[in-house]
């Protein structure tokens, strides 16, 4: 099997748009989650009226407008996931360094590119169109703009990529399940570079009312908003829907080198599994996270001993941050892990950007090269009461320098749907 490196990031998230204005502001602690209720009068009757959303402006002040990115007719054709991915993806292949020009070299580069729900807007506002005036009231560009795959499509058409165009959507493992797949693409032989990475933009009060609904969100902050996602701590009600996209440059390791890139990390395990026990919970013990970690390590032919840092998948509901935090446990304590439970470092940042659903896995991952780069673990905002069992470091309020060599991201989806990252600093 061939092995795959990390050459470029891109990100637009709540922090910002840009990696590295993202970057900067988790480390200073900053969050993204913000009341909506300015946006739409209807959020006002739902129980969280809270949402990590892509702050407006202009992108010299690391904030978003559609028409700084993208041209009118890709704007009106493209769902919004896709447009932050569009972004996300210029910003990662120019610090990549690769716009190919050459068929051979635009053959051997493909796409994969997730999204968990996709343009939710685009869905609710034709059916009541619809209601209301029947089919003459259907837009023409209603399919196209529904598609998850046209996100990867539409990149594809950008840049002229013709190697494989994927589109995974596994709720809120995709953007993870993404970029493994990708990696997998290159590590068989399918193609030499990769884009690959997740997006979602679904901040609606229907969307939102229906995790409420589902018992999912915080909503005991909607006049705090910045206090509302907080991971492992004792008093954690829920998460925060949040909006962005993320890619990461994949690129086979002798690929690279030839041409001279800069190599971030090298993505050494990709491990899934499924929990096979309810729609929206995992087992209590963590045992579908253990798995898809275990699977991680062993792909990468690592010890647990070995990993010097988790981002956790922890988006501060009760019943999954334990079942995760007995996962890594059991994982990294024993006589091939860590010695003691302060030996075990795990970071959530959700309390700093809110839950991305299908663009989570990709942020994280990013987060997680990031973390080797800079041999720096991210903190977990929020975090001022431990709740009982957690003994491990979680990195609390403020980021921790460390060496970092080995790093674990996590997503995991409703479906019980698991997927771990092993990203590596080269040579390790």
């Amino acid at each position: 099997m061939r092995r795959v490196v990390v050459t470029g990031l891109g990100a637009v998230t709540p922090l910002g748009v840009g990696v590295r204005r993202t970057w900067k502001r988790l480390l200073e602690g900053h969050c993204g989650i913000v009341n909506v209720t300015e946006r739409d009068a209807r959020f006002k009757e739902v129980p969280c009226q809270i949402a990590a959303v892509v702050p407006r402006g202009k992108k010299e002040d690391g904030a978003w407008t559609a028409s700084e990115w993208l041209s009118r007719g890709e704007e009106r054709v493209m769902a919004k996931f896709a447009q932050y991915a569009m972004a996300a993806t210029e910003e990662a292949l120019e610090d990549a360094g690769w716009k190919p020009t050459l068929f051979e070299q635009r053959e051997a580069t493909g796409v994969c590119l997730g999204s968990g729900i996709g343009n939710f807007d685009e869905i609710y506002d034709t059916v009541v169109a619809y209601e209301k005036g029947g089919y003459k009231k259907v837009n023409p560009l209603f399919v196209p703009r529904l598609l998850i795959n046209l996100g990867a499509g539409h990149i594809s058409m950008r840049y002229g990529f013709m190697g494989p165009n994927h589109a995974a959507t596994t709720a809120c493992t995709t953007g993870a399940h993404s970029i493994g797949d990708a990696a997998r693409f290159i590590a068989c032989g399918d193609a030499d570079v990769m884009v690959a990475g997740g997006g979602e933009s679904c901040i609606h009060p229907l969307a939102i009312g229906g995790f409420a609904r589902a018992r999912s969100l915080a909503t005991e902050f909607n006049d705090a908003p910045e206090k509302a996602s907080r991971p492992f701590d004792a008093d954690r009600k829920g998460f925060v829907v949040g909006e962005g996209a993320a890619i990461m440059i994949l690129e086979e390791l002798e690929h690279a080198r030839a041409r001279g890139a800069r190599i971030y990390a090298e993505l050494k395990g990709y491990g899934c599994s499924a929990d096979a026990h309810h729609m929206t919970a995992p087992k209590e013990n963590g045992e579908g996270a253990f798995m898809a970690m275990k699977k991680a390590l062993k792909q990468a032919q690592l010890a647990p001993a070995a990993v010097d840092y988790i981002n956790a998948h922890a988006t501060s509901t009760i019943v999954g941050d334990a079942a995760e935090n007995a996962a890594i446990r059991t994982l990294l304590l024993g006589p091939e892990g860590k010695q003691k439970p302060a030996d075990v470092n795990i970071s959530s940042t959700k309390g700093a950007v809110g839950h991305l659903l299908g663009g989570a896995g990709a942020v994280e991952a990013v987060f997680s090269v990031m973390a080797i780069e800079h041999n720096v673990m991210p903190p977990t905002i929020n975090l001022d009461r431990l709740a009982d069992g957690f003994d491990c470091n979680y990195v609390a309020n403020e980021p921790q320098s460390r060496e970092i060599d080995v790093a674990l991201t996590n997503s995991f989806g409703f479906g019980g749907t698991n997927s771990s990252l092993c990203f590596a600093r080269l040579g390790k």
